[in-house]
């Protein structure tokens, strides 16, 4: 079995941040969960209430020798605004905010390397706000919350339609 590697992204609800990653070779799985805050195991209802510092988040585990930190990286920065520090399109709050959590010095490196590409790009004339943290203990998040793209493809397409997710991907990553 290959030497499988994780990567940890907060970006919004993380019912929009599973299919964009779930349909790359080398992703082996892709789980919503909580990370970044001081509440073990916490549940969606505390998570929500902003008294527990985590951020919505995935974790992906993958195959460095099929798909690169680098490309998971660049599908990261397509799904987000990173402008934005207070929340995610119609998600509001501290625990919808962005934020790259690195595994490693390799990641970190990476990660504040592509932010600073994007920075340069002149894409967006505001200040690039995602940040760029240690990982810290990553704890999932109830069932019907995984695949809930797949589980709940209804909701989850009405959801995703209101939230001015895909809006804002049109307009500012269309190349």
């Amino acid at each position: 079995m290959a030497d499988l590697k994780k990567a940890t992204f907060a970006g919004g609800c993380f019912w929009c941040m599973v299919k964009p990653f779930d349909q790359w070779d080398g992703i082996e799985k892709v789980v919503s969960g909580y990370s970044g805050g001081h509440v073990a195991n916490p549940t969606y209802e505390q998570v929500k209430s902003g008294t527990t510092g985590h951020f919505e988040s995935v974790e992906i585990t993958y195959d460095p020798q099929i798909i690169s930190y680098e490309t998971i990286l660049d599908v990261y920065w397509r799904q987000i605004d990173p402008t934005d520090d207070g929340g995610q399109f119609q998600d509001r709050g501290d625990s919808y905010r962005t934020a790259i959590f690195y595994h490693d010095d390799e990641q970190r490196a990476s990660a504040q390397k592509s932010k600073e590409q994007l920075e340069a790009s002149g894409r967006f004339s505001k200040p690039i706000v995602t940040q760029i943290l240690p990982a810290q203990p990553f704890y999932p998040a109830e069932d019907y919350h995984q695949d809930f793209y797949k589980k709940s493809e209804k909701a989850y397409k009405a959801d995703r339609a209101k939230s001015g997710r895909d809006e804002f991907i049109n307009e500012n990553w269309a190349d």
